[in-house]
């Protein structure tokens, strides 16, 4: 079995970028700029995973955003 390196990601983090940016292309969608919908999630980065863990789909997590 191959080693992993200590900078690889695990597929669960790597299920919740993608995620991530499937909410950032929401809220660019509903009109954010690009750099605005990355601070945000940046900034609420235990927000937006809670929501990740808690099932929500991107769209969802993006409505929640902008409510």
């Amino acid at each position: 079995m191959a080693k992993k390196h200590d900078d690889e990601l695990d597929d669960e983090t790597l299920a919740l970028l993608a995620w991530c940016t499937e909410v950032e292309a929401h809220l660019v969608a509903a009109g954010a700029r690009i750099e605005e919908a990355q601070d945000h999630i940046e900034e609420q980065a235990e927000w937006y995973t809670d929501m990740f863990y808690d099932g929500l789909s991107p769209a969802e997590a993006a409505k929640q955003a902008l409510a």
